[in-house]
């Protein structure tokens, strides 16, 4: 089982929730603490997932989720409702960059993604959610490739690529039946000639054996 998929196993299936999006992601400043607690936990990794629950209406969050180092279980921490982000800066639309920034009503945070791809899937499942999820008060989406943000999320484009492929084959089908059906009307045609001819010579053969 992928990590991504073991997210979602223990922390959004037993909540009636399914994971959307995930990205794994990094601090690219450290917050500042005011004392070391002492008995920490150690290392962990961080997820920012996008899910959404199964009943209706449904109701789409952001979490972030923990990993401590050496063990497999998640530890759900911080969790945002869709209607309290308000920007997601993508910092760099002329390139693509690992680097993206949360605003939220009461907070911002600043991440690293694990790759510039990673966070480029995550921006653009998050933009398309939204524009789904959200019926006004839209989060502003700033600094992101302009492919990020267009009307087909890449969770369309594997479909559209097969619609494209069964249209091909459509109109290959149908070229090939209007040029059957040509090739039938001119046996047709052909057919009627012969046999014109065929009655016309009958008709002078008994003509001249009269």
């Amino acid at each position: 089982m992928s990590g991504k998929s073991a997210l979602n196993k223990a922390v959004f299936l037993p909540n009636d929730e399914r994971m959307l999006a995930a990205v794994q992601v990094k601090r690219r400043t450290k917050k500042k603490i005011p004392f070391l607690a002492t008995g920490g936990q150690g290392d962990y990794t961080t997820f920012i997932c996008l899910s959404v629950t199964n009943k209706k209406p449904a109701q789409v969050f952001l979490t972030k989720v923990k990993q401590f180092e050496g063990s497999s279980s998640f530890v759900r921490r911080t969790q945002w409702t869709i209607d309290q982000l308000r920007q997601v800066n993508g910092l760099n639309p002329m390139r693509d960059c690992a680097e993206f920034d949360l605003i939220f009503e009461h907070g911002s945070d600043q991440w690293i993604a694990g790759s510039a791809g990673e966070k480029c899937m995550f921006v653009q499942i998050l933009h398309h959610t939204c524009q789904r999820f959200i019926p006004e008060r839209k989060p502003e989406f700033i600094n992101c490739h302009s492919k990020l943000l267009g009307g087909t999320s890449i969770l369309h484009e594997a479909a559209d690529s097969v619609t494209s492929a069964v249209q091909k084959a459509s109109q290959a089908l149908n070229e090939r039946g209007e040029r059957l059906g040509r090739a039938e009307e001119k046996t047709g045609e052909m057919k009627n000639s012969a046999q014109h001819f065929a009655d016309t010579a009958h008709k002078l053969a008994m003509k001249h054996k009269c």
